[in-house]
């Protein structure tokens, strides 16, 4: 089975993980707010030494694309991509929202579900998207506003509701007893060993990023915050 090098650095936690086809050879996740450059390359050489593999015996690296935080994301591309152009193996993306739908799987209880994954952008805004039962996407990626009327639709339709990640939990207070009764609410990060079956899907369909001219998807254009000392 062909070896993949897993980075998602999408959130605050940092994961990395190294798989012979979807097992898991070994892996790293640490959550820590602003670290990803000082903690990316350790984890990297750990799981490498871990597994007794080195970056050129991987048959590819694969990163978590985005949407997410700016910063991190910057920092898992810029990594990914040095490693693969010093190897000379193929690069390959995977979708941030991806990742969690793929964690959202295990907490199915109805075949009638669908699953929404949800990374928090501050205040009540979530980026989302919808994915199906076998964890298919079935909608676009999109900046949301939480309120009581969010997600109304998949209520009427559907008896199970899966929403995941770091942006879910705040959407708890949204819902009425009816809506909470058909919600499986589960706050967590992404994390680089779900990133395995949809990176082999990738690799078996040679769908792999330039790594000269590859970009994350940030979904929204970065805004500088202004420091508060410059005020002072």
């Amino acid at each position: 089975m062909e070896k993949f090098l897993l980075i998602e650095t999408s959130t605050d936690a940092c994961s990395v993980a190294l798989t012979d086809g979807e097992n898991i050879i070994a892996s790293e996740y640490i959550q820590e707010y602003k670290a990803h450059a000082r903690l990316l390359v350790p984890l990297v050489e750990k799981v490498l030494s871990e597994g007794s593999v080195t970056i050129g015996q991987c048959a590819a690296v694969s990163v978590s694309e985005g949407p997410g935080s700016y910063t991190g994301l910057r920092v898992g591309v810029s990594s990914a991509k040095g490693l693969c152009y010093g190897a000379n193996i193929p690069l390959i993306g995977i979708p941030t929202l991806d990742i969690l739908a793929q964690m959202g799987l295990e907490h199915k209880k109805s075949e009638n579900c669908v699953i929404v994954p949800m990374l928090d952008a501050r205040r009540m805004e979530v980026y989302c998207s919808s994915y199906d039962a076998m964890g298919e996407r079935i909608s676009d990626v999109k900046a949301e506003i939480l309120d009581e009327n969010s997600f109304s639709g998949l209520f009427s339709r559907y008896d199970q509701i899966i929403f995941i990640g770091d942006g879910a939990e705040k959407f708890r207070t949204c819902l009425d007893e009816e809506k909470l009764s058909k919600s499986t609410i589960i706050g967590c990060r992404p994390d680089a060993r779900y990133m395995a079956p949809s990176t082999i899907k990738a690799y078996n369909k040679k769908e792999f990023k330039d790594v000269a001219y590859f970009e994350p998807f940030y979904l929204k254009d970065f805004v500088a915050g202004v420091s508060k000392k410059s005020l002072i």
